[in-house]
């Protein structure tokens, strides 16, 4: 029976990593790839993680199942770290948090629950979004609408958006970015997140947040400004968080499907459903990643020592978004790529074309993917200089 089975093309990222490693050019630049990377080309692991670890490796005595919502700590640490400690939320006991294995898990356990619970709801997406989004909600058989967040000049396009979710049907659930854009970089600030807020409690929507790379844009509290402030004024919501990126521990596979309902009762009946969601899916989410989330949030020391590194890892990416603007100023490009110096978190869409991209990468060895979303991340500093000559050559 499987002669009749067709080979589908591969998945446009994971192909950039198979042709970056094949590349033998000495200056190949990976800029596709989504891990954050320090200024020696790696992915580190933690100080404070390899300090969680070894204290897990000593202390841990049973490999048993956690459950279908997981370990209590690590989703009661999760919860404090997204809502924060002192919420009214957890407060009134209105929030539920499972495990899942990592955002992408968290992700499909919210499409399979507004399938399975909020029948004939409809999604709208921002245009564009992270390309797995689609994916994952196709999967899951939720109707799909987009709503314009670049406008053809590069620019956020808030107008537009504001404008398509005006159209939304009541109950539709519409899926917002927390913090750092994937993959434009391009963020809501304060005064458009109470607009969204506004529009929503007016059209009756219900918020999906993917809540991905909290502390990457201007800090742990600040990224989420918008997440706790639909929160704290909405009846419910639903937030996906994922610790691959603040924590480095993007194998470990760590993530979090929170829902917000109006009272705690309502609150145990959604949490109901969402373990049977969860158990449907894979029963019992890995453990260790979880451990180690918790072993730190839960240890004053290695929770300041984990704070630190992820101020570390966030003012590397601003400093380098800055410093890549700086480095194109002697071809006069400075100003064409200004945006990128203001855009949060590791992505940035250049506004390069896919032939751009394509010579970026025949030409230099610079490797994208061809929405001309670039992994500001991948850059080092001794880099900056040859990528913005090559800039120059494919923008002339």
């Amino acid at each position: 029976m499987f002669e009749q089975i067709a080979r589908v093309p591969g998945d446009a990222i994971l192909g950039l990593i198979d042709a970056f490693r094949q590349d033998t050019n000495p200056v190949k630049v990976d800029l596709g790839v989504g891990v954050y990377r320090n200024d020696r080309g790696d992915t580190p692991v933690l100080e404070s993680v390899k300090l969680a670890e070894a204290r897990l490796l000593e202390q841990e005595r049973t490999k048993s199942y956690i459950g279908s919502h997981g370990d209590p700590r690590y989703t009661d640490a999760v919860l404090s770290l997204v809502l924060g400690e002192r919420s009214p939320v957890l407060d009134a006991h209105r929030a539920s948090a499972t495990q899942s294995p990592g955002g992408t898990g968290a992700l499909r356990l919210a499409a399979d629950f507004i399938k399975a619970n909020l029948p004939g709801k409809s999604i709208w997406l921002s245009d564009p979004t992270w390309p797995n989004h689609l994916g994952i909600f196709e999967a899951a058989g939720l109707d799909m609408h987009r709503y314009p967040y670049v406008s053809a000049d590069n620019q956020l396009d808030f107008e537009g958006m504001i404008s398509a979710l005006e159209q939304a049907p009541e109950g539709d659930v519409v899926l917002l970015h927390a913090c750092c854009h994937n993959p434009s970089g391009f963020d809501l600030d304060h005064d458009q997140w109470r607009q969204v807020l506004a529009l929503i409690q007016r059209r009756g929507l219900l918020p999906l947040v993917d809540f991905a790379y909290q502390g990457f844009g201007d800090g742990l509290d600040e990224d989420a400004f918008g997440t706790r402030l639909l929160a704290e004024s909405l009846d419910e919501m639903i937030i996906t968080s994922s610790c691959s990126k603040n924590f480095g521990i993007y194998r470990e596979r760590t993530g979090c499907f929170i829902l917000i309902a109006k009272n705690q009762e309502q609150m145990e009946n959604v949490r109901s459903q969402a373990a049977i969601t969860a158990r449907e899916n894979y029963s019992n989410p890995p453990a260790h990643g979880g451990a180690v989330v918790a072993e730190i949030l839960g240890d004053p020391e290695l929770r300041s020592r984990w704070v630190a590194e992820v101020d570390e890892m966030r003012e590397r990416i601003n400093g380098l978004r800055r410093a890549f603007v700086d480095s194109l100023a002697p071809f006069g490009l400075s100003e064409r790529f200004a945006h990128v110096a203001h855009q949060r978190g590791m992505f940035s869409y250049t506004g390069l074309s896919p032939e751009q991209v394509d010579r970026l990468r025949d030409e230099f060895a610079i490797y994208m993917v061809r929405s001309g979303r670039a992994n500001v991340a991948g850059l080092r500093r001794e880099q900056l200089d040859y990528v913005a000559r090559a800039f120059a050559a494919v923008c002339q």
